[in-house]
């Protein structure tokens, strides 16, 4: 399957390839291109691929430009960390879409999906339950405060006070800018679908971590960072090996 990329970020476009590779093996990455003028380019001069990987913003403008300036017919597999872009994606020949970070599981789904079309010769429409399921992700809020119970009073915590959430002995915490600590009702799984992603990471299995309480990120062993944060003090909240190239990514947007 030959396959295109558009990506203008290093690091996504070499994790993006490593994750193809492992999903599809047979996959051959015949262009990763970083900006919209080099795509329309290439577009121009090349056979079409079989699939298209495009994040939405590139480095001179929106993806979209590419496949409104063309009449470029490949599957598209839109990538981006922005909802709100989602059913725009879809009014082009796009099959799925897939939000940073990208998840490997995900990833290895949108592809089994344009194999099994192509194999039925089936449209590469977006059906009415994804495109309901975008609606529903691009009208929702984000969280934007909690309700702790401190005794027998209630408090509110404004998810902008929060530094750190974590889990221990299967409960789970939320750490403000004070430094206090404070029992939830939500795993981190839930957290992690609640809160915005643009400023909250999952760092681990068993913690997220706010990006404005960022004070300083160390190299630390085995391929992993560490990070400090403000209220965190010395409490080592470290960055899983497998998360260091979406965590880096992130930092960076």
């Amino acid at each position: 399957m030959r396959v295109v990329i558009l990506e203008d970020e290093k690091l996504a476009a070499q994790r993006m390839q490593q994750l193809l590779k492992k999903c599809a093996p047979n996959i051959e990455i015949v262009a990763t291109l970083p900006s919209v003028e080099l795509a329309i380019a290439w577009f121009t001069n090349n056979p079409e691929p079989e699939l298209i990987f495009a994040d939405i913003h590139l480095g001179d403008g929106l993806s979209f430009e590419i496949f409104e300036a063309g009449h470029i017919k490949a599957p598209i597999i839109f990538t981006t960390a922005f909802n709100e872009y989602a059913i725009r994606a879809f009014k082009h020949n796009s099959i799925d879409y897939l939000l940073k970070p990208i998840d490997p599981e995900e990833l290895c789904a949108a592809i089994k999906k344009h194999t099994n079309s192509q194999k039925s010769e089936a449209s590469t429409g977006i059906s009415a339950a994804t495109l309901a399921q975008a609606m529903k992700m691009m009208t929702a809020s984000h969280k934007s405060r909690f309700l702790i119970k401190v005794g027998d009073h209630l408090r509110p915590i404004d998810v902008s006070e929060v530094t750190f959430f974590y889990s221990a002995s299967k409960d789970t915490f939320l750490v403000n800018k004070a430094g206090r600590n404070y029992a939830l009702d939500y795993s981190l799984d839930q957290l992690e679908q609640l809160l915005d992603p643009e400023k909250f990471f999952r760092i681990s299995r068993r913690s997220l971590v706010a990006k404005s309480e960022i004070t300083e990120v160390v190299v630390y062993s085995g391929s992993r960072l560490k990070v400090k944060a403000n209220a965190l003090g010395d409490e080592e909240a470290i960055v899983s090996r497998e998360r260091v190239a979406e965590f880096k990514e992130w930092l960076e947007r």
